[in-house]
C-alpha cells in the first residue's frame, strides 16, 4: 500500500498569517516614521499628528465587532482578502493627497480611519482561522508566530521606510507599502481556505489531527455546515472573565501603541538622535516583540501542557504585563539615551510575552464563536491604543515624558491583575 504523505498546511497558513500581520503594520506604522516629513508638508504639530493617529484606531477599534461577525460568517479567506486589498486603496490615497490641499488634517483623519476599519478584520479573522485549523496544543505558538508578525512589519518599518523616505520621498514609503499588501493578500486568497476540509492539500492524516485537537463542539465538525456560523451572543456577554480580558488588552494596547505612534520621535526629539540612529534603536523594541511573541507562544503551550490552562496562559500573562511595568518605569528614568532605548526595548519584549495569550484564550474559551470574542477583546485594545495616541504626547507637554511612561506602567499593572480573574478552562456554554 502506498505511504500516506504528511502535511503540515496549517503552518504554512499561519506563517501567511504572519507575512499578513506584519503587512498590517507595516501600513498603520508607516505613518509615524513619516511623521516629521508630513508633519512639515502639511502644517501638523505633534497633537494633530496625534489626531491622525487615533483616528487609525477609532476606526480600527469601532470595526472590530462588524469584523468579527463577518469573519464568522463568511471565513478567514474571503474577509481577510477583501480586507488587504481596502489597506492598500487607503494607503494609496495617502500617498496621492497633494500638498496645500485645504483642510489637509480632516482628510488625512478620514483616510486613516477607512485604513482601520479595513484593518480591523486582520486578528478576528486569523483568531477565526486557529478556531478552525489549530489543535489547542498548538495555539499558544501559532498565535505567537502570527503576532510576531507585528514586532517585524514594525521593526523592518523604521529603516526601510527611512531609506526610502530619503531617496524618494515620503510618497514613495506608501506606494511601497500598498503594493506589499496586495502582493501578500493575492497570495492569501491563492493558498487559504476556510477550513482544513476545503483545502485541496490537506492529507488525511493532518486533518485527522486537526480534529483530534480542536475544541469545537460536534455542531462544528464535518457534516455541521449549517450550524457552523451560529454565534452564542448571550453566552459571549455573560462571561464575566470577556471584560476582565477587555481591560487587559486596553491595558496591553495603550502601550504597545506608545511604541508604535511615539517611540520614533520620542528617540529623536527627547533622546536626540539623528533620523537614521532613531530608526535604529526605534527597531529594537519591535525585535524583541517579535522574538518574545514567539517565546510567549511556545511557553504558554509548553505551561498549558504541564499545569492546565490557566498556568499557561493566565498566570504567562500576569507576569509578564508585571515586569512590562517595571522596564517602563527603569526605562523612562535612565540618564543615558543608548540604555534608555534598550531597557524599553526590554519593556516591549515583556508586552508580547502575553500577546499570543490573549488570542489563544478566546478560542479556549469562545470555540467556534471566537472570531466575534476575540474582537470584543480586541475592541479594548485598539480603544487604548487610540487613548494613547493622542494621551501621551498631551501628558508629555504637560508633565514630562517620564510621566508618560509611568501612566502606561500603572496600566500594565492594572492589566497583570485583570489576568488573575480569567477562567480559560471553563468553556463558552453554549
Amino acid at each position: 500500500m502506498p505511504v500516506e504523505r504528511r502535511t503540515r498546511v496549517r503552518f504554512f497558513l499561519a506563517f501567511w498569517l504572519f507575512v499578513l500581520s506584519g503587512v498590517a503594520f507595516l501600513d498603520r506604522t508607516n505613518i509615524s516614521i513619516a511623521g516629521l516629513q508630513i508633519s512639515r508638508e502639511y502644517g501638523l504639530g505633534n497633537q494633530r499628528l496625534g489626531w491622525i493617529f487615533s483616528a487609525f484606531l477609532i476606526g480600527y477599534a469601532g470595526f472590530q465587532l462588524p469584523a468579527g461577525f463577518l469573519a464568522a460568517k463568511y471565513g478567514p479567506r474571503r474577509v481577510l482578502t477583501l480586507g488587504v486589498l481596502w489597506w492598500g486603496v487607503a494607503t494609496a490615497l495617502t500617498a496621492i493627497l497633494p500638498s496645500g490641499i485645504p483642510h489637509a488634517v480632516a482628510l488625512l483623519i478620514a483616510v486613516r480611519f477607512a485604513l482601520g476599519a479595513g484593518e480591523a478584520v486582520i486578528y478576528p479573522a486569523a483568531n477565526q482561522f486557529v478556531a478552525r485549523w489549530v489543535p489547542q496544543q498548538e495555539r499558544g505558538f501559532v498565535n505567537g508566530l502570527i503576532f510576531a508578525g507585528v514586532g517585524a512589519g514594525s521593526g523592518l518599518t523604521p529603516p526601510l521606510l527611512t531609506w526610502i523616505i530619503v531617496s524618494h520621498g515620503w510618497r514613495a514609503a506608501f506606494w511601497f507599502s500598498a503594493v506589499i499588501g496586495i502582493i501578500a493578500g493575492a497570495v492569501w486568497w491563492i493558498f487559504a481556505r476556510d477550513t482544513p476540509e476545503d483545502h485541496p492539500g490537506v492529507s488525511r492524516s493532518e486533518l485527522k489531527e486537526i480534529h483530534a485537537g480542536l475544541t469545537l463542539d460536534a455542531s462544528d465538525l464535518p457534516g455541521a455546515a449549517p450550524t457552523q456560523t451560529r454565534i452564542s451572543w448571550r453566552a459571549i456577554f455573560a462571561r464575566r472573565d470577556l471584560a476582565a480580558l477587555m481591560a487587559g488588552y486596553f491595558a496591553f494596547g495603550y502601550i504597545a501603541w506608545v511604541f508604535f505612534s511615539w517611540f520614533f520621535l520620542y528617540m529623536a526629539q527627547v533622546r536626540g538622535f539623528d533620523l537614521k540612529a532613531s530608526a535604529h534603536y526605534a527597531m529594537l523594541p519591535f525585535l524583541c516583540m517579535t522574538i518574545f511573541s514567539l517565546v510567549g507562544g511556545w511557553l504558554s503551550d509548553r505551561l498549558t501542557r504541564l499545569y492546565g490552562l490557566r498556568v499557561g496562559r493566565c498566570y504567562l500573562a500576569s507576569v509578564s504585563l508585571f515586569f512590562t511595568a517595571i522596564f517602563l518605569v527603569l526605562g523612562s528614568q535612565v540618564h543615558s539615551p543608548q540604555l534608555a532605548g534598550i531597557i524599553l526595548a526590554g519593556g516591549a519584549g515583556a508586552l508580547y510575552l502575553s500577546q499570543s495569550t490573549f488570542w489563544s484564550v478566546s478560542v479556549d474559551i469562545a470555540g467556534r464563536s471566537s472570531g466575534v470574542f476575540s474582537s470584543l477583546v480586541n475592541m479594548g485594545g485598539q480603544i487604548g491604543g487610540a487613548i494613547t495616541a493622542s494621551l501621551t504626547p498631551w501628558i508629555a507637554q504637560r508633565f514630562g515624558w517620564t510621566t508618560s511612561f509611568a501612566v502606561a506602567a500603572a496600566l500594565a499593572l492594572v492589566g497583570s491583575l485583570c489576568w488573575l480573574v480569567v477562567h480559560p478552562e471553563r468553556a463558552l456554554e453554549v
